[in-house]
């Protein structure tokens, strides 16, 4: 699948991307972590990666890191106004979660793979400490 102008996307297309790829992610992770896991467990545990708060605290943390071009694609999704309001996050939160999630999905659309592992790997690593 040829994809083009990536970064040209809006920022919540993005995130919906992002979403996806990061969670996919965060379950191998967690199956390579815990091999002999129930799969209910497994569900608990990744609730920990995904909810607004811990992607928030991720992206916060690597925020220093990233290129300019990343860091206009965070900036750009953190400030999209959203139509839906989040049940169980902070706005705060849920805002700059969502801009972890549109730099995954940029990445990702962009096949810059080997950084957007980075930037995951990187996250996981904060979030499964921090917990």
């Amino acid at each position: 699948m040829e994809i083009n102008n990536a970064g040209m996307r809006q920022p919540l297309v993005l995130a919906y991307m992002g979403d996806c790829i990061y969670e996919l992610y965060v379950r191998e992770y967690l199956i390579n972590k815990y091999q002999n896991i129930k799969v209910n467990d497994l569900h608990k545990k990744a609730i920990n990666f995904v909810k607004a708060k811990s992607q928030a605290m991720a992206i916060i943390n690597i925020e220093s890191e990233l290129t300019e071009k990343e860091k206009s694609i965070v900036k750009r999704a953190r400030n999209q106004k959203s139509n839906t309001v989040p049940k169980n996050a902070d706005i705060i939160d849920y805002k700059y979660a969502t801009a972890f999630e549109a730099l995954i999905g940029y990445l990702h659309l962009n096949k810059e793979n080997e950084r957007m592992e980075h930037i995951i790997n990187k996250a996981i690593e904060i979030i499964d400490n921090g917990m």
